[in-house]
């Protein structure tokens, strides 16, 4: 059984164009995120899922760069991208994580991974992003590759096939959702941890530089810590409009 994550970037941001390239401690946003994500023990493969518009040559050459495998698809049809690259690497357990959230921790994916396995009988998709419990950019998604498959193969509003998992959630008569939500250490929704715009680009690139240096695993423990501990940056952000919310179960 293969367990691949997919990472899903691209350069064309709409609020903050080039994000993932853009650099923290001299080093691309997206390569930190893929230093993290290798903490795993549970993920086979990392898999960057980008586009075929030739901006996104850039990532298709740090993907090489950083040793990962790399897929190529639609700019806009998300959903059919990240199939694609399910398929063409032969993908069992998806782990699906989105180049936005660069601050994944590899204890709670193995941990999302490890709930999916041991329930593989009873849910076809577990995640923690159904209900906003965890601190935005906490996300992850663990399921078979067959459960995106016969999403795509469903889901024909081309708005929906911007994202990948929204038809799932759409459809709990079709597919059996699990939501974990966070214990109450970890239970901060309103600590925003994800790279929409400039100002979470700043939030983000303060916590790299506070912890990075001495600790390049620092934990989601430790960043919520610092992040109480400093009020000011955690308003920072805390005004941007987030437009996954009206997918959300708030």
């Amino acid at each position: 059984m293969k367990i691949a994550a997919t990472v899903q970037a691209r350069l064309g941001s709409s609020r903050l164009p080039g994000k993932v390239l853009k650099p923290i401690l001299g080093q691309p946003m997206l390569a930190l995120q893929i230093e993290r994500i290798r903490q795993s023990r549970l993920i086979d493969q990392i898999i960057i899922a980008t586009s075929t518009e030739p901006q996104d040559d850039a990532l298709a050459t740090l993907a090489q760069q950083l040793g990962v495998a790399c897929f190529r698809g639609s700019e806009q049809d998300v959903l059919g991208r990240v199939v694609g690259a399910l398929q063409a690497f032969q993908v069992d357990v998806h782990v699906e994580l989105l180049g936005d959230s660069p601050l994944p921790d590899p204890l709670l994916v193995d941990a999302m991974i490890g709930y999916y396995l041991k329930q593989a009988d009873c849910y076809d998709y577990v995640t923690n992003g159904l209900k906003t419990t965890y601190p935005p950019g906490a996300e992850v998604a663990v399921y078979p590759t067959a459960v995106l498959v016969a999403a795509e193969q469903q889901a024909t509003d081309a708005a929906l096939r911007e994202h990948v998992g929204i038809h799932i959630h759409q459809h709990p008569d079709h597919f059996r959702l699990c939501n974990l939500e966070a214990p109450p250490w970890y239970h901060y929704p309103d600590l925003y941890l994800e790279v929409d715009t400039a100002e979470d680009f700043e939030v983000i690139t303060a916590i790299y530089e506070h912890f990075y240096p001495q600790n390049p695993g620092f934990s989601l423990a430790q960043v919520i810590d610092f992040m109480i501990a400093h009020p000011k940056l955690v308003s920072r952000n805390q005004q941007v409009v987030r437009r996954w919310k009206v997918f959300r179960q708030e």
